[in-house]
């Protein structure tokens, strides 16, 4: 099933629990997936729901190699490299994690933010990255890259980026002391809304900021869905509320050969 048109970038996909969304740009390097609505997934805690481990074998691993973050609305990073596994735990603190291991996946969990995919075409490593406003605010996107070339040497010319369905600009209406927060962006990245306050434009705010940090703008991809606007197809948070359910990003490394 199709549940609306999308951009030439993207793609409906149909999986044993319904329609998932995929960038083919991606496809070459990593295996991944944003999910909808018709795979639920809560909170993930020490007592997760099937809705995880159902993800987990969609992607192709045990559930225990699904990593997921826990955001906390800035720019840490997680770096979780080959043959580290043993370190590492499902969930990590933080709003970056990037791998070269194909036997790890890596999952954002969102409900209006922002889901970042990054691969990296020639070094086979992959980041997946949360970005809320504050997050944005502070440059999430491009530290993403900055993550990525720290720990595996990626070049921003490599790097290919999918960015999921979030809220759109047609229905973030913030206040004004989010747009102070902006800085000097707050003119690029706002426009008034009907009712006189700001909205903000997560979908722009994050694809310049990719471009700012050197990928070049064929490798950025968005889905421009807003998960305000599609209640049948997302979650949202500021449709529904904070008991909402979450829709994920999830990314692997494509091992050799495969």
């Amino acid at each position: 099933m199709k549940p609306m048109e999308l951009p030439g970038p993207f793609e409906w996909v149909d999986l044993e629990w319904g329609p998932a969304l995929r960038c083919p740009a991606l496809g070459a390097t990593a295996d991944h997936l944003f999910t909808t609505r018709h795979l639920p997934l809560g909170r993930r805690t020490g007592s997760d729901g099937p809705g995880w481990a159902t993800l987990a074998r969609t992607i192709g691993v045990d559930e225990p190699s699904l990593v997921s973050i826990h955001q906390v609305h800035g720019t840490d990073a997680q770096v979780l490299r080959r043959g580290e596994r043993c370190a590492t735990a499902a969930t990590v603190t933080a709003d970056i994690v990037v791998t070269d291991d194909p036997a790890l996946a890596l999952a954002v969990q969102v409900a209006d933010c922002v889901p970042l995919l990054i691969a990296d075409l020639r070094r086979g490593a992959v980041a997946a990255a949360h970005a809320g406003w504050r997050g944005t605010a502070v440059g999430v996107a491009r530290a993403t890259v900055d993550a990525l070339s720290r720990a595996f040497g990626s070049v921003p010319a490599d790097l290919v980026a999918a960015v999921g369905p979030s809220i759109g600009p047609c229905c973030y209406e913030v206040g004004a002391e989010v747009r102070e927060r902006f800085g000097a962006h707050a003119g690029a990245w706002f426009t008034a809304g009907p009712r006189g306050r700001p909205h903000l434009d997560l979908w722009r705010a994050t694809s310049d900021q990719l471009l700012a940090a050197g990928l070049p703008p064929e490798h950025v991809h968005l889905s421009r869905l807003c998960t305000a606007t599609w209640p049948a197809v997302f979650y949202s948070y500021r449709r529904e509320g904070s008991g909402t359910g979450r829709m994920a990003g999830v990314i692997r490394v494509r091992a050799s050969g495969a």
